[in-house]
């Protein structure tokens, strides 16, 4: 390996600073909501099934809110490279808005649409009364995450504002102890203990509505009572005031990227009906992998988040361009590198982890089986996320609009919807050809990294 690749002891040391508390918040909420399925899972496996449908759509609104925040964010972490409180203050006022208005909207499409949109998850082959039964449960657990999307929207706007000023530690806090809550309510409101009544998904969704008030609570108050810590929330609430030009830009960079996120989530939803159509089983089966994967990606992913705060952070400071271009390969490096290694762990445990769920046999070998699949793309996806969050920082939000979200409507969507809906085509072979076609992105971001167009400070203007 060349010395390019190789950083000193500083610039690891600024790496860990901020990755390392994304890493242990995610960590321990991926562990925790890992724990949260298996309970569940223990109830049954149609229970499992109707919760993983509603979160699977949950997802396509959390990427949302996400998206909206990340906009505004690409601005946040070159305002903070810059030291410029009022534009830090005008952005987050931007995320709080706009997290509010999706989550009505969020709230208002599910309230109407739920019932509908979990039965395109239950086509597949199996008997009626599970199906059945599989939607009175989804629509049992939604019922009550309704209550949950705006404490989670607003903790979002707060905890990114956060992280891209470089306050990583107290989002990481926040995101601990909310998971703590979750878990120990789990135990008490889906079995009944403690004199609690047994609420089964009924439970599993109150205990994560609480969890989210809990972190809204903690987060949103360590930033207003540490003011002098963060300027940005002193008189952040006085008005809603935001420069037409910052509101242009924030338009024009951010709402690709919410496009994006909502696109590239309502793809991955449209995908897992695809493959839902295979079979029933596929659901739970699906389930399970994900939720290890889930898991097993925390470290590359969170790597993401790293490289798209630094690159920003050092757009925003106006440093040399070969010191940037040095620093991005080293980042993505350690990204690949992480992706293989828990890539390795998860094909490792994949003929155990099944087994911690009350399930079938067909269910837990059809499992295993997507479990190892994943793991063997585990570090290409690693590549690809690091690719996305480098050129985001940048500004970049239309070309990864088109590298990210447009690449799988145009490519993995018709390829899933065709090979399902027109071929005797089985789940694994179907889920193998549609992991396949991204590693044609690999190589799109491998070369819109080295074109260098996304090095570029924002906040000059």
């Amino acid at each position: 390996m060349s010395r390019q690749h190789i950083g000193n002891r500083t610039f690891y040391r600024q790496v860990t600073a901020i990755a390392i508390p994304i890493i242990i918040q995610n960590g321990i909420t991926n562990f925790v909501s890992l724990l949260d399925n298996i309970m569940v899972g223990q109830v049954g496996t149609l229970q499992m099934s109707g919760v993983s449908i509603i979160n699977q759509l949950m997802f396509v609104f959390n990427l949302c809110i996400f998206g909206a925040s990340s906009g505004a964010g690409i601005f946040t972490a070159q305002f903070h490279g810059s030291q410029d409180h009022a534009g830090i203050r005008h952005t987050f006022r931007f995320k709080v808005l706009s997290c509010l208005l999706l989550s009505l909207g969020g709230i208002a499409l599910f309230a109407l649409g739920g019932n509908g949109l979990t039965g395109l998850y239950l086509q597949g082959e199996g008997n009626p009364q599970d199906a059945a039964e599989i939607l009175r449960f989804g629509h049992e657990y939604l019922e009550v995450m309704l209550w949950g999307l705006v404490p989670f929207a607003l903790s979002n706007a707060y905890a990114s504002t956060l992280r891209e000023t470089g306050q990583t530690t107290v989002p990481m806090a926040g995101g601990i102890l909310a998971v703590f809550v979750n878990l120990i309510l789990n135990y008490v409101l889906i079995f009944g203990h403690l004199g609690a009544p047994a609420m089964g998904v009924r439970g599993a969704a109150l205990a994560t509505v609480i969890s989210r008030y809990v972190e809204l609570v903690f987060v949103g108050g360590w930033t207003h009572l540490h003011g002098k810590l963060h300027p940005f929330i002193r008189g952040a609430y006085r008005s809603i005031h935001i420069p037409k030009t910052l509101l242009f830009s924030i338009f024009r960079k951010g709402m690709p990227l919410l496009a994006n996120e909502f696109l590239w989530a309502s793809g991955m939803a449209f995908l897992s009906q695809c493959y839902s159509t295979c079979s029933l089983d596929v659901v739970p089966a699906m389930n399970i992998s994900t939720t290890l994967y889930n898991l097993s990606s925390v470290a590359f992913i969170s790597m993401g988040n790293a490289v798209g705060i630094l690159m920003g952070q050092m757009l925003g400071a106006g440093k040399p361009e070969e010191e940037i271009r040095s620093s991005n390969r080293k980042l993505i490096l350690i990204s690949v590198y992480a992706g293989a290694i828990f890539g390795g762990v998860m094909a490792a445990v994949s003929g155990l982890f099944p087994l911690l769920y009350n399930t079938s046999d067909s269910v837990r070998l059809l499992a295993m089986q997507l479990i190892c699949i994943c793991a063997f793309f585990m570090p290409f996806n690693s590549f690809i996320n690091a690719a996305y969050f480098t050129l985001r920082s940048g500004g970049q939000t239309l070309v990864t609009f088109l590298f990210d979200s447009c690449f799988v409507w145009s490519v993995c969507v018709p390829l899933a919807f065709c090979l399902s809906r027109f071929s005797p085509i089985s789940i694994l072979p179907l889920y193998i050809i549609c992991q396949s076609v991204d590693l044609i992105k690999c190589v799109i971001g491998g070369f819109m990294i080295r074109k260098g167009s996304w090095i570029q400070n924002l906040t000059k203007s």
